[in-house]
């Protein structure tokens, strides 16, 4: 059985999945942000809600008890629904800048789209970034010859991630039915529930969020630490429902393959 027999559409996130390896831009953003505004956030907290849409994870992050904490300690009150504006205000210029910084397509994501398309396959995409955010992002891709023909970003549906509604959006402007025909392929574990929720075909990819650390850092790893630590990172994606769990994005096409047979 061919791809094409059993899939019509992929969509794929962005940061950590089809660029920016490890997702480190916008949790250098986040880190930012929030320090700008007197309170100190580590990676694994920015990392916790990764995926959302930016609103989402912003108000996630206020709520984090030891994040409340520090803002009351900074600012002497809770914060608020003004704040959350602020701070996304604040992030815009910051995610754009880091996310245009690590736009270099992932090793194996062209070959891998390029695939895709030879099989007969459409891409689309979808992102916690906002469209602004995604500009210098889009055009880096492109000039390396990524060009999903569809986009859902941070604001454009009622709700984010984990909600099924990006997915729903996209198959809809593309005509895509039924959903059990769509592969979603992410590497934070609301993307993967979000592929859940709408019925989709989920791909987790190990190399991203979960893994949490550059490409740099993963290779100075001994040979079996990296393989704990990915393994590891694919047992979380299993464990937030992906139907499978690959190390890459390059190695997606052999995994859809193999469970296609």
């Amino acid at each position: 059985m061919s791809l094409k027999d059993r899939f019509d559409l992929v969509i794929f996130d962005w940061a950590g999945t089809m660029v920016d390896f490890g997702c480190e831009a916008p949790v250098r953003a986040l880190i930012e942000g929030f320090a700008a505004d007197g309170v100190a956030i580590d990676a694994a907290t920015a990392r916790r809600d990764m995926g959302k849409a930016k609103i989402d994870h912003v108000r996630s992050l206020l709520q984090e008890p030891a994040v409340a904490a520090a803002w009351r300690a900074r600012h002497g009150r809770e914060s608020n629904a003004a704040d959350v504006e602020a701070m996304l205000a604040r992030l815009g210029p910051l995610m754009r800048d880091h996310a245009a910084r690590a736009a270099t397509l992932i090793s194996g994501a062209r070959q891998t789209f390029d695939r895709l398309r030879a099989a007969g396959l459409r891409v689309a995409s979808s992102t916690g970034y906002t469209r602004e955010m995604m500009q210098p992002l889009l055009a880096r891709a492109a000039e390396q010859g990524y060009m999903p023909e569809h986009l859902v970003c941070s604001g454009e549906t009622p709700a984010g991630r984990p909600s099924p509604l990006m997915i729903y959006k996209a198959c809809a402007e593309l005509g895509v039915w039924p959903l059990s025909r769509v592969v979603k392929v992410d590497d934070a574990a609301a993307g993967i529930a979000e592929g859940r929720a709408a019925g989709a075909y989920t791909v987790g990819v190990a190399s991203g969020n979960e893994l949490g650390m550059s490409l740099e850092e993963l290779q100075a790893l001994p040979a079996d630490e990296r393989r704990e630590r990915l393994e590891a990172a694919r047992h979380a994606l299993r464990a937030a429902g992906a139907d499978v769990a690959i190390d890459s994005v390059a190695d997606l096409v052999g995994a859809l393959e193999r469970g296609s047979g």
